[in-house]
């Protein structure tokens, strides 16, 4: 997978690079983004070990990280990306997705959403797009209902996190035959 800048209304997905770490840091050192993460990130140290870590993951080929960033004024609004990559079972997780306090409840993750899931299933032709949350995080779980994904069950003990909390972990997923009434759901959001 090439890295790949996808173009909405109110956000651009760019291909994550160094040059965002200043944006990033402006966006993302609030620590009530990383509550449900499974591991922080509260300095710019460690955003930029945050980055370097998603550019490897994406050399690897395991991997393919984003900046959401402003249509409006290109302010860097946060990151997401494909990941658990799963070529030969036409299969990827939309996952490590947060936004800045102050562009969160906008147009910013649900557009984000709808240019990742349309990127892969029309593009890249998969046949599922998988999401999972920390049991405990009932916006996030709220919010994929909202969209039309569909809960699946939780991965009990699934990871343990920075503060050694043992994480259960709930997954949801979209399906290639459920991607044209997710795609509108989305798209009504949007036009509100």
């Amino acid at each position: 997978m090439e890295p790949v800048t996808l173009e909405g209304r109110f956000v651009r997905l760019e291909p994550l690079s160094s040059a965002h770490l200043p944006g990033l840091c402006a966006a993302g050192l609030d620590p009530t983004i990383w509550t449900w993460m499974p591991r922080p990130v509260s300095d710019e140290a460690a955003m930029r070990g945050w980055v370097d870590e998603a550019l490897a993951a994406r050399e690897a080929g395991t991997a393919l990280p984003f900046a959401i960033v402003t249509r409006a004024d290109g302010t860097v609004a946060g990151s997401t990306r494909f990941m658990a990559i799963e070529h030969p079972h036409r299969r990827l997780e939309i996952g490590w997705t947060w936004l800045g306090s102050r562009f969160q409840r906008t147009a910013a993750n649900t557009e984000a959403k709808l240019l990742l899931m349309e990127y892969a299933f029309a593009t890249l032709g998969v046949h599922r797009v998988e999401f999972k949350t920390d049991a405990l995080n009932a916006r996030s779980r709220a919010a994929l209902l909202r969209i039309g994904a569909t809960e699946e069950g939780t991965l009990r003990g699934h990871m343990v996190t920075a503060s050694g909390r043992v994480r259960d972990s709930v997954y949801f997923s979209v399906l290639a035959p459920e991607w044209p009434a997710v795609r509108e759901r989305l798209t009504a959001r949007l036009a509100r």
